[in-house]
């Protein structure tokens, strides 16, 4: 892929030359605290593990990540520097998976700058430091997938407020297929081939399966391919629109 090197690196310098990525670490590590600590009772419940810390780690995705995607195509259309991108000697391919990869490592940086929490728990007791590894590289994993959602999502409109909607309603109904509640509600209208295949897209239970230590080849295989398919969909749409 001529030229992905130079998009990566444009693309994740552009982050730390605004104010965005200061924002969203101090959010997201301010959140990840929280709901650690306070609302997830780190301290009351006398184990020193990372159960909580995780089972937090979709919910705060749904909405962050949609918010780091929403500008990674929009904002190009809507400047117009999406004809300025396309027409420098790189490949389609490698402008698609460069700012894809960018914006992925911009947010394994800030899952990264967590380690605190990390080192308290083995300050504070012994954990399985296996099932926290397991649980960091889910996390990642799920985060790659929210984001190739939302970078589809991004390439089909101008509007950064469109592209956040949109991303999070599709993440939210990705987390939710296997919900016991949702399988149930459904029931009726699908037969039970179709549930179980709608309940294979869950990412609650695809993350909740890998955080808890089992890293089951088919749960990466799954995060991998959601990343595989969206990322190509959006070199499908940028391609499909570039000349709108």
């Amino acid at each position: 892929m001529k030229g992905l090197l130079p998009v990566f690196r444009r693309e994740l310098s552009g982050y730390f030359t605004t104010p965005v990525a200061l924002v969203f670490i101090v959010i997201f590590l301010f959140l990840a605290g929280v709901f650690t600590f306070q609302l997830g009772g780190f301290f009351e419940r006398g184990q020193a593990d990372l159960v909580v810390f995780f089972n937090f780690h979709p919910w705060l995705y749904l909405f962050l990540i949609p918010a780091v995607s929403m500008r990674l195509w929009a904002e190009e259309r809507k400047t117009g520097t999406i004809e300025l991108l396309l027409t420098l000697p790189i490949s389609l391919s490698a402008a698609v998976v460069g700012k894809f990869l960018a914006a992925w490592a911009f947010t394994g940086i800030a899952l990264a700058l967590t380690f605190p929490i990390w080192i308290t728990t083995n300050y504070l007791g012994n954990p399985d430091n296996g099932v926290i590894f397991a649980g960091y590289l889910g996390s990642l994993l799920m985060a790659g997938a929210f984001l190739a959602i939302g970078s589809c999502i991004s390439a089909t409109t101008k509007s950064q407020v469109i592209a956040f909607i949109v991303s999070v309603v599709i993440c939210l109904l990705f987390m939710l297929a296997g919900l016991k509640e949702v399988q149930s509600f459904v029931s009726g209208w699908l037969p039970p081939e179709a549930l179980r295949v709608v309940g294979s897209f869950s990412f609650l239970s695809r993350f909740d399966a890998i955080s808890k230590g089992v890293l089951d080849l088919r749960d990466m295989l799954f995060f991998g391919s959601i990343i595989v398919v969206f990322v190509a969909a959006t070199g499908v749409v940028v391609n499909m629109k570039k000349a709108e």
